[in-house]
């Protein structure tokens, strides 16, 4: 009738339905199939010799084998032989865990703090700066130098020194001393740890972005300190995790350093390393299902290691 408004009867309209997590799965790599082949060749290398490896360690690891006959299955028992036997290997333990603790973020803070300095300077300076402090990573062999300085006879340099003023009556056996050979090598490693960690730092500040400063001086930043928690860090979150990567490794994988200084073995194992126990039962002895064991511990270690940073690294700026 005119003058009244005619009522529609009410329909239900239902929500289009998401996709299952397969065909979202199917559409994704279809619509980035070109994105995929690009990287393939990366993955197939990957795949070959990282992930293989890896898998094959930890199926060794459950075997007996000394690479002249088949292995032979044995189950948890060299995990039970290296967790409850072996007293070398907490020895090593205990060593590894003491090295990291100290020089892992000794050298991770250091490596961010010195690229922050050298961040400042000018174009040139901050070159040759950059190439004076990442030198002695790529030095080669550079033991030798350290072996001099810490030379068990009085023409070392050390042992000259403190002769001279009075401090010692005789000269010191560093690198056979158990008291002094671990911290000798904790020193020496610090020296060498400014390499990746610390070029990875210096590309992550030239890259941050400048006018988040300036809104960070709108919102209310007002000092450098402020400046480096709130804008700085938050924005080179992937060099960090990278850097916080490459000195976990570095810092529980420690051998050549322990084995060049202090020799191998070192004397009372008082540089034993995971790595270098592993290279003891792996290179030596042929006891590769043994070494595969401590290779699959020193993993897991890192791997736990990894994901604690991660975590701690995402509340950088909160």
């Amino acid at each position: 009738m005119p003058g009244q408004v005619e009522v529609q009867p009410f329909r239900h309209t239902s929500k289009p339905s998401k996709p299952s997590k397969l065909l979202q799965l199917r559409l994704d790599l279809k619509r980035d199939k070109h994105l995929y082949v690009l990287i393939a060749p990366y993955i197939v290398l990957f795949m070959i010799f990282t992930v293989l490896p890896v898998a094959m360690s930890l199926l060794i690891s459950l075997t007996s084998f000394n690479m002249l006959e088949f292995p032979t299955w044995v189950g948890w028992a060299n995990y039970e032989r290296l967790l409850l036997e072996d007293d070398i290997f907490l020895i090593a333990l205990k060593n590894t865990f003491v090295f990291a603790v100290i020089t892992g973020p000794v050298s991770y803070i250091a490596c961010f703090l010195f690229a922050w300095l050298i961040n400042e300077l000018r174009p040139k300076a901050r070159a040759l700066m950059t190439l004076v402090f990442y030198a002695p990573s790529i030095s080669g062999n550079v033991y030798f130098i350290w072996q001099i300085m810490f030379s068990g006879d009085s023409y070392g340099i050390v042992n000259g020194f403190l002769l001279k003023v009075g401090i010692i009556n005789e000269a010191v056996l560093w690198f056979q001393n158990p008291k002094y050979a671990l911290t000798i090598i904790m020193i020496v490693q610090l020296w060498l740890s400014l390499g990746t960690s610390f070029l990875a730092f210096i590309a992550g500040l030239q890259s941050t972005d400048k006018s988040l400063f300036e809104a960070g001086a709108v919102d209310g930043v007002r000092n450098r300190w402020q400046e480096l928690w709130y804008i700085t860090l938050p924005s080179m979150r992937p060099q960090l995790m990278f850097g916080a990567v490459i000195q976990i490794t570095s810092s529980l994988a420690v051998a050549d350093v322990a084995m060049n200084l202090a020799g191998f073995p070192s004397v009372q194992y008082s540089a034993h390393t995971i790595v270098t126990h592993l290279i003891d039962y792996g290179t030596i002895r042929f006891e590769m299902g043994y070494a595969s064991a401590i290779a699959t511990v020193l993993f897991a270690i890192m791997l736990g290691s990894n994901l604690i940073i991660q975590k701690l690294l995402k509340r950088v700026g909160e």
